[in-house]
This record gives C-alpha cells, sequence and structure tokens, in this order.
C-alpha cells in the first residue's frame, strides 16, 4: 500500500506551509521516496517518522511513515 499527499496549512506568521505524508510497506521505498522529493530549494520545517507493525494470520506486517513540513 502507498499513499501520498500534500496538506496545506499556515504558520503563525500566515506563511502558506505544505505537508508532505508518505506511507510504505519497506523502508527503503520510504527512503527513495523521500530523498526523490526533498529539494534545495525547499526550507524543511520538520520530519516526523513512524514505524508500525501487526501480525496477519502468521506474517508480520510493518508500516513505515513519514510527515514532511515545509515551504
Amino acid at each position: 500500500m502507498t499513499y501520498i499527499d500534500t496538506v496545506f496549512c499556515y504558520n503563525f506568521c500566515g506563511d502558506k506551509m505544505k505537508v508532505k505524508l508518505f506511507d510504505f510497506e519497506d523502508e527503503s521505498d520510504l527512503e527513495k521516496a523521500i530523498n526523490g522529493f526533498i529539494d534545495d530549494d525547499m526550507e524543511i520545517v520538520d520530519i516526523k517518522y513512524s514505524v508500525s507493525s501487526c501480525v496477519f494470520s502468521e506474517e508480520q506486517i510493518f508500516c513505515f511513515s513519514a510527515m514532511i513540513i515545509y515551504y
């Protein structure tokens, strides 16, 4: 499952910030997507990273996600 989305929000000064969400089942896919997205011209405010896992039948499923807040 892959989920990528962009959301707009504003900081205290009213500047328009953007939020990019990434969600992958493999950490290398997440790494490639983030490295492909980051640009030298953007100002990154913060990156939030999360890992979750669950067991389905006899298989362990991982979810690697990140949220990048930037201008």
